[in-house]
């Protein structure tokens, strides 16, 4: 396990392949040996070989290191002694090396259990990650799918947007949201929306049942927190507003028997399907096709977690019936991409740009060029600076006869 996670250190350089750390160890060995046999008696630099073991510290693995400091000490002993003997650095000297290689054998293990640590790290954070933001196979569901994923937190690499899609015998349900608030708590809502989601989008018939699920897990979610935080007694800043913390979301639903029946009509006349929204408050999305952008409905339920604000605390939300033809793609982003500013402080024109981008190319509609497109945009408006999580999703009914996306 430790030779694995070695030769998993990431500050090794790698040059075609094969670890080169060693390189510069050596050449710094070789140098100094050099200059040490061709300057005068009164300019010994034989004692800076000390640097040596401690560059392989920082470049190689402990055995690496060991090998550099032996051979530092090799090194000293043979050029010091073949000088006479009033320019013999001596015994101090030669401590002095000695100490460094020990010294430097020490920092190296410690560097390495520090980067096992970090491995392990990346490795639970990954696993996360793939938990909260599942893998999506080709096709999934009948949809033609594309998704990026841009964290705030580079190191977490996961945060408080979430997105997935769940086929099941009612039909092929998609969900994309936002969590407000940042940080792990935020992750844990997500978790436990998207775990909701997947078990009602499979079995609920109704999406309208669906939406209700997912509010009552919110308001469920939010009470946990609240009571743990004051059984807890240690809140920090974060969780002070754990009873405030709600969730924008869409709700989209494929009905089967409308996809079932619309499916040869796709084929022979580009007839499309009827899909089901609710939005819960979200960013507003939009479809794109060949001929154009348009807005879906905004929607009138409240962000999940605040459906206790309206007379009667709520209810079942409005389904909303949107037309959407056999090549629309539907664009579902969150408020990482609408809300990122460039250095002027101006907002990333999302509906603009896409359209500008139709106009000048039909086929940017395809879900994989929709969501690069929107991501490079976006990182290029906002200079690379991510001020939140960003997400940028496509679906697209795929062809129901090849089971690809149409052209």
């Amino acid at each position: 396990m430790v030779g694995r996670d070695e030769g998993l250190a990431f500050s090794s350089p790698v040059v075609a392949g094969r670890r080169v750390g060693w390189v510069p160890p050596l050449v710094l060995l070789i140098v100094i040996a050099v200059l040490d046999w061709n300057t005068t008696g009164e300019f010994r630099i034989i004692s800076w070989i000390v640097l040596v073991p401690g560059i392989a510290a920082a470049l190689c693995r402990v055995a690496g290191t060991v090998v550099f400091a032996v051979l530092s000490l090799v090194a000293y002993v043979l050029l010091d002694g073949a000088w006479p003997h009033q320019y013999q650095t001596g015994l101090p000297d030669f401590i002095l090396v000695g100490l460094g290689g020990l010294l430097a054998v020490l920092a190296c293990m410690v560097r390495l259990r520090g980067e096992r640590r970090m491995l392990h790290m990346r490795d639970v954070v990954e696993t996360t990650r793939r938990t909260v933001l599942r893998p999506l196979p080709p096709g999934w569901g009948g949809l033609d799918h594309a998704a990026v994923y841009l964290a705030a937190d580079a190191v977490a690499r996961v945060g408080g947007d979430f997105y997935d899609i769940q086929p099941g015998p009612h039909g092929t349900r998609v969900l994309i949201g936002d969590v407000q608030g940042k940080g792990l708590d935020a992750v844990e809502a997500a978790a436990a929306l998207l775990s909701t989601f997947r078990e009602s989008a499979y079995h609920e018939p109704a999406l309208a049942t669906v939406a209700e699920r997912l509010e009552v897990r919110m308001l469920r979610h939010v009470r946990y927190r609240a009571v743990l935080g004051r059984h807890e007694g240690d809140r920090d800043e974060g969780d002070r507003d754990e009873g405030d913390r709600f969730a924008t979301a869409v709700l989209i639903g494929f009905p089967e028997e409308r996809r079932a029946t619309a499916a040869g009509l796709v084929a022979e006349a580009g007839v499309g399907v009827e899909i089901e929204v609710v939005n819960f408050g979200h960013e507003p999305s939009l479809i794109v096709s060949p001929d154009g952008v348009r807005s879906l409905p905004p929607g009138d339920a409240l962000p999940l977690g605040l459906s206790e604000l309206t007379p009667g605390g709520g209810g079942l939300p409005s389904v909303v019936r949107v037309p959407l033809a056999a090549d629309e793609t539907l664009l579902l982003v969150t408020d990482g991409v609408t809300e990122a500013r460039d250095a002027d402080g101006t907002f990333f024109p999302l509906r603009e740009r896409v359209a500008d981008a139709v106009a000048h190319d039909p086929h940017i509609a395809d879900p994989q060029r929709l969501v690069a497109f929107v991501r490079d945009g976006t990182l290029r408006h906002s200079g690379g600076r991510l001020a939140d999580d960003t997400t940028v999703f496509a679906v697209r009914a795929a062809d129901p006869v090849s089971g690809t996306s149409r052209p």
